[in-house]
């Protein structure tokens, strides 16, 4: 209990430079100075006190200093109490900072085998994002110019937004619609000029957006045209329990599960090795998905 209250209490920037030790000594078994130095432009006499201070006060038996390799090695008891230690927490990490690989010198992840394909730039505006997230935040009206396939040449929309969401490709915006009179998806690249946030408050926020406030799940389940073979290695791809993945989402959110998962509900496949996954549940799911 003391130990928990320790780190809880530890200052943030104190807080990165330890998850910086433990991603490094566990992932590329070997912690120097130099890691620290160059990933926060601290001194060598800071950075060999901060991990110090984390052995003494935190870790006494995460870390061992190896003589032959000139850095501390992960201990046979390393227990990790700042990161995640995880695969998929790592590789998160990887994709999240590729982009900085070129400027973190001394930071020797492993960038120089990784490479992450590269979505394309939506291009969100910083002057549409910001008046968005205000009038998510404080339950606003907001009057944008907005462009559609029906309206290619843009149309003024009083909207009430309330979460913004990234599907994997783009940034969209759902919100209440008040030409349409219902709940819909604004894809935050369509925006033109610069939103206006009304001063009025919204009647129509979050609480009352049933397809955002319904709980379903996603069934997936391997094609049942593959061998019993081929589906244990699609179960094992898709980390599946009893041969099933179940995914928990908002029912506004169901057609963009499908898609992140490459499913069309509309279309099967020809060749199994092709299809590889199905929807098991999608008479359920109909209700959410595009006509």
């Amino acid at each position: 209990m003391k130990r928990k209250q320790s780190i809880e209490s530890v200052r943030w920037d104190l807080a990165l430079r330890y998850r910086l030790i433990e991603t490094v000594a566990w992932w590329e078994g070997r912690l120097t100075t130099n890691h620290l130095m160059q990933s926060f432009g601290i001194s060598r006499q800071q950075a060999s006190k901060d991990i110090n201070t984390y052995i003494s006060e935190h870790a006494p038996e995460n870390l061992t200093y190896d003589k032959h390799l000139k850095g501390y090695v992960p201990a046979e008891s390393f227990k990790p109490l700042f990161i995640d230690d995880s695969a998929s927490a790592y590789l998160h990490l990887l994709n999240q900072n590729q982009d900085r690989a070129p400027h973190i010198e001394g930071l020797a992840l492993a960038y120089a085998h990784t490479e992450v394909l590269q979505v394309p730039d939506r291009t969100v505006r910083a002057e549409v994002l910001r008046p968005l997230l205000k009038a998510c935040r404080e339950g606003l009206r907001l009057e944008c110019e907005y462009v559609s396939f029906t309206t290619p040449d843009g149309e003024t929309r009083l909207i009430a937004p309330h979460t913004l969401v990234y599907t994997g490709m783009r940034w969209h915006v759902r919100a209440y619609c008040e030409r349409n009179r219902e709940y819909r998806d604004f894809v935050l690249s369509r925006f033109r000029g610069v939103p206006d946030v009304l001063d009025d408050a919204s009647e129509h926020g979050r609480d009352g957006d049933g397809g955002w406030n319904t709980a379903v799940q996603v069934i997936i389940v391997p094609d049942s045209r593959l061998t019993a073979e081929q589906q244990a290695i699609i179960e094992c791809d898709y980390g599946m329990q009893d041969g099933r993945l179940v995914i928990d989402t908002h029912g506004a959110l169901v057609q963009y599960v499908l898609q992140r998962y490459q499913i069309d509900p509309n279309k099967v496949h020809t060749k199994a090795t092709a299809q590889q996954i199905v929807v098991a549940n999608l008479d359920d799911l109909k209700q959410w998905l595009y006509q």
